[in-house]
């Protein structure tokens, strides 16, 4: 599944690991240092609202040092260990790295124009108004309605200069990575259809050559996306998160903590994490079984087309019957599987605001910073909670990996796993 598009995939995948660490520690560590050497001034600490976000020294920086780190990364291992699929697999892994971090920091850039814009709305509602039955009578100045109506119109026209970059950069990503995945898959096709020879007499080999590669490309197409995006998410919100946690002082029982925000977003992702590992444990081998006791009852079925004496009524009902008890069993464990996940989706969606209560009862926040903290939270949540939401793919790709692994091991003269040497 790897060695067919990345160079020696152990290797590869660790060396990936340390250097990012490494890169990543010179960047936050360093930065300023390498900023003044290059003339860039990375002292500013104040936002920029607005497309100008994408072009403040800091980010300058950044293009340069994550370009000069791709290209020593990328010519290393053009050298070490050579590989036909080396331009996607290494380079097109870059971009789309670097794509998701930018298309992450359009939704920074969003963030930063949230608390201008809804202090804004906070400052024009409070504004002299009296009500009186079902009407509503403003006794704001026509300067001041004027002032807070062109204030509102340039902010709203700065956040469509932001939407439009963003649908921009999702686009093109999003057009990169198909063709990315497409190569992927392949690589994979042409690697294993020439060791036909070696698995063609693993139960459902046809299938799993077409349909397995084909699934494990569409299914990689957006759970890798996601889980890049997440990571991305995570390194570009965290400071804010961080940042914005000075705002809250107390937490409801918990009561005065470092980095409140900070802190509780951790706890409850990975609780949520922890708590849908657990109840779906037993579903990836599910879904494996479930696939080869379907595979066995499509190829009674297609062996019964050419031999009179196969696909008899006795064995496809005895076949069916496996298919039918399998279902079952997933249908029984995802029922509590999805009460488990429902409960902790629901309660996520107002955690935020009970840890907040304390701080909104004392007036000490303004509803731009809210709408900031809300945001930030979110974001940070939803990517510590990867595994929450992506729990049920990350199932069904499991099962296929399950499934490969079995040509895995026939190429290399290995015994099958054991879950592919249980009878049906």
């Amino acid at each position: 599944m790897f060695k067919s598009f990345f160079p020696n995939p152990k290797l590869f995948f660790l060396s990936v690991v340390i250097y990012a660490a490494v890169c990543s520690f010179i960047w936050y560590s360093f930065n300023e240092e390498i900023g003044a050497v290059l003339g860039f001034d990375l002292t500013s600490s104040d936002p920029v609202i607005g497309l100008g976000h994408f072009l403040t020294d800091s980010f300058l920086l950044f293009y340069i040092y994550y370009l000069a780190c791709c290209a020593l990364f990328a010519a290393f291992w053009f050298r070490l260990a050579p590989h036909p699929w080396q331009w996607w697999s290494i380079v097109g892994s870059m971009l789309i790295l670097f794509s998701t971090y930018y298309s992450v920091q359009v939704s920074v850039a969003i963030n930063n124009w949230r608390r201008p814009f809804f202090d804004l709305v906070q400052n024009a509602l409070g504004g002299s108004a009296s009500q009186g039955g079902d009407n509503i009578e403003v006794t704001k100045s026509a300067e001041a309605i004027s002032s807070d109506s062109a204030g509102l119109y340039d902010l709203i026209l700065v956040f469509a200069e932001i939407a439009f970059l963003f649908v921009f950069v999702f686009v093109v990503t999003r057009f990169f990575v198909s063709h990315f995945i497409f190569r992927w898959r392949t690589a994979m096709n042409d690697y294993y259809t020439a060791q036909w020879e070696r698995v063609r007499k693993i139960e459902g080999a046809s299938q799993r050559i077409q349909e397995d590669t084909m699934r494990f490309a569409e299914i990689m197409e957006g759970l890798g996306v996601s889980i890049v995006d997440a990571v991305m998410t995570l390194f570009a919100f965290l400071p804010v998160l961080w940042a914005l946690s000075e705002y809250v002082k107390e937490l409801p029982l918990v009561g005065q903590i470092a980095h409140p925000l900070f802190v509780a977003s951790l706890v409850w992702s990975v609780f949520g994490t922890g708590l849908l590992a657990l109840v779906g444990i037993k579903l990836p081998g599910l879904f494996f079984k479930n696939q080869r006791v379907e595979a066995a009852f499509r190829k009674e079925l297609v062996y019964g087309e050419d031999d009179d004496t196969r696909a008899q009524p006795m064995a496809l009902k005895e076949l069916f019957a496996n298919v039918r008890r399998n279902y079952f069993k997933i249908y029984f464990h995802y029922m509590y599987f999805n009460v488990a996940r429902g409960m902790y989706i629901q309660a996520d969606n107002i955690f935020v605001y009970v840890l907040l209560i304390p701080t909104i009862a004392a007036g000490a926040i303004t509803f731009g910073i809210l709408q900031q903290i809300l945001t930030a939270f979110s974001q940070v949540s939803n990517s510590f909670q990867y595994l929450v939401n992506s729990w049920t793919t990350i199932v069904e790709l499991l099962s296929i990996y399950k499934r490969l692994s079995s040509f895995e091991a026939a190429i290399k003269n290995e015994p099958l796993p054991a879950i592919d040497q249980l009878a049906t």
